[in-house]
């Protein structure tokens, strides 16, 4: 399998997380969509990372098509619960966590612009649904241990990566002393190799923001 990706892009890493936890081999293939020579658009008609091309060289796009493939294909580390009632619960947090980062993204594209372009109405509605959106995984985690009761799941990656990708592009909004339940949670991540592993840092061209 080869994933075609950016270090930066939160549902990149994602992918990658899953990759590790399901101890899938693969090929990351560093690859920005906006630059005139990717290889993106040939994969996915949308031109979005990740892409996942697999070995029949078939493709799939979209982290989460990607990440329920993945748990599909291995029983290792079951991410996604057999039960319906289960996995309906894993994938609201995943949508949930998805939410807030689509709201971070466009934080951090609109504060891209120039000066005299930024809107603040903009940012401001997308830091409210960021605020909201963290507020209620906080009330929905409470004292459990992980996301979703006693076992790691794809809603802890999903979480994990929204919160981290708040620390990378939105430094100023300090979640942890809002919720204390949810540093902890991000710090018991953090030592997993999985996330230490993936944690984004600046060494890609500003464009490489566009396709987060």
């Amino acid at each position: 399998m080869r994933l075609l990706g950016s270090l930066t892009s939160p549902y990149v890493r994602k992918a990658r997380i899953a990759l590790a936890e399901k101890r899938i081999e693969y090929t990351l293939e560093l690859d920005d969509p906006w630059d005139e020579n990717s290889r993106v658009p040939d994969a996915n008609p949308l031109g979005k990372v990740p892409v996942l091309v697999l070995d029949d060289n078939s493709t799939l796009f979209d982290s989460r098509v990607i990440v329920e493939f993945l748990d599909s294909v291995s029983p290792i580390s079951r991410l996604i619960p057999a039960g319906n009632r289960e996995k309906i619960e894993v994938k609201r947090w995943e949508a949930l966590a998805d939410g807030v980062l689509d709201a971070a993204v466009a934080v951090a594209l609109e504060r891209r612009r120039p000066a005299e372009q930024i809107s603040e109405a903009v940012v401001e509605r997308q830091m409210d649904r960021i605020e909201r959106g963290v507020a209620v995984m906080a009330r929905d985690l409470g004292e459990k241990p992980w996301c979703t009761g006693h076992a790691f799941t794809l809603a802890d990656i999903a979480c994990g990566v929204a919160l981290g990708y708040l620390d990378f592009r939105l430094g100023a909004f300090d979640w942890r002393v809002l919720h204390a339940n949810l540093a902890k949670l991000a710090a018991k991540l953090a030592e997993r190799p999985s996330f230490a592993d993936t944690v984004p840092t600046e060494t890609e061209p500003a464009t490489s923001l566009m396709h987060e």
